[in-house]
């Protein structure tokens, strides 16, 4: 084996550095959202003195790219959280659930990205970039239970609705998320894939993720044996925008479409005014921070131009039957906004408990 390969990732900044470093474990570290948040800490620059990859039996062993560095896959014990400042749970939610307290009781915080925790009592459904423009600041706490990731979904659409509100008072928001492979993971894409495939030589397909068929399709309900159920994701969109958003957000009709796309959501989004609206208006108002408008002299936003991409491409479309209303054609690649969230999350807790440099 070459001597490159360390048993974890190598310090990310220079000891000597005045500013504290934190000790970082990813549980989930070979899953998609996993990875994303990897790359998204060395992005940001986020502090971090090392990152341990954990995961289940099937990862363990397996090799990781962290930053220039490779860094095995380690199983989740008690052990590995010790001396961690912040752990992410980027697993499936069953994991999540067997091992967060672990995590607790060796006093790291949390910050979970598979929904396993956001009914636990002392949670917090948290999206920085909501909060900033609802201009509510983060308070502290001095022992803060996990911290969940809300939807990236939710969080585009919260966004977007807060935007357009402060300039044309909203009546109605009606959107149609369509859902992509990824958001079930590696085994999601993979059947997707699998279902193409064998669709196209005309042979059986596999049904064990969506128990139905997705490839060339667009579907509204998944097969009685898949977990979690559409119409669950879609329950969860709804209960993540009204908690970050507020009472005061725009109410949203939501129905939620699995597309035959493995990577980013896709929105269309009906907005309706008590008065009539003015698109340029509206266009100045929704662009700004995470947010890029879309002029119809270039390309639409797609699932294609925004992999990858940290921000959301909106374009504004009038609608031609009704002075007071429009739509809006928006895509936003899911796992960067989630791992995003995720990490800023990480930096507003550590940043109130710094822990000085690490020897």
């Amino acid at each position: 084996m070459s001597s490159k390969v360390k048993s974890r990732a190598l310090p990310h900044a220079d000891p000597a550095d005045d500013h504290p470093l934190f000790r970082v474990a990813i549980v989930g570290g070979a899953t998609l959202k996993g990875k994303e948040v990897a790359e998204m800490l060395e992005a940001r620059s986020f502090p971090f003195a090392g990152i341990k990859l954990l995961d289940d039996d099937e990862s363990l062993g397996q090799l990781e790219a962290v930053g220039d560095e490779v860094t095995f896959i380690q199983k989740v014990r008690a052990d590995e959280f010790r001396g961690m400042d912040v752990t992410f749970f980027a697993s499936d939610p069953e994991c999540t659930r067997k091992t967060w307290k672990i995590a607790r009781d060796e006093g790291t915080a949390i910050v979970d990205l598979s929904f396993a925790l956001e009914d636990e009592p002392d949670a917090t459904l948290r999206s920085p970039w909501v909060e900033r423009q609802l201009g509510k600041p983060f308070v502290p706490e001095l022992q803060p239970g996990p911290s969940v990731a809300a939807h990236p979904a939710a969080v585009v659409l919260a966004l977007l609705a807060l935007r357009v509100h402060r300039v044309a008072p909203v009546k109605r928001i009606t959107a149609t998320v369509f859902e992509p492979a990824s958001e079930h993971g590696q085994r999601g894409l993979d059947e997707l894939h699998e279902q193409t495939v064998n669709l196209l030589s005309f042979q059986q397909i596999p049904k064990t993720v969506y128990d139905t068929q997705v490839a060339f399709n667009l579907v509204a309900r998944y097969g009685e044996q898949s977990v979690p159920a559409l119409a669950d994701v879609e329950r969860r969109i709804r209960k993540h925008y009204r908690t970050i958003a507020g009472q005061d957000a725009p109410q949203l009709s939501l129905l939620l479409i699995q597309a035959p796309v493995f990577h980013a959501h896709d929105f269309a989004i009906h907005v309706e005014s008590d008065q009539s609206v003015n698109v340029e208006v509206i266009a100045q108002a929704l662009a700004g921070e995470h947010v890029n408008l879309v002029p119809g002299t270039e390309d639409a936003p797609s699932n294609v131009n925004v992999a990858g991409q940290g921000d959301v491409q909106v374009a504004v479309i009038p609608d031609a039957e009704q002075p007071q209303a429009f739509w809006l054609w928006a895509a936003a690649d899911n796992l960067r906004i989630a791992a995003a969230t995720a990490v800023e999350i990480a930096e507003n807790i550590l940043a109130s408990r710094p822990r000085g440099k690490i020897q």
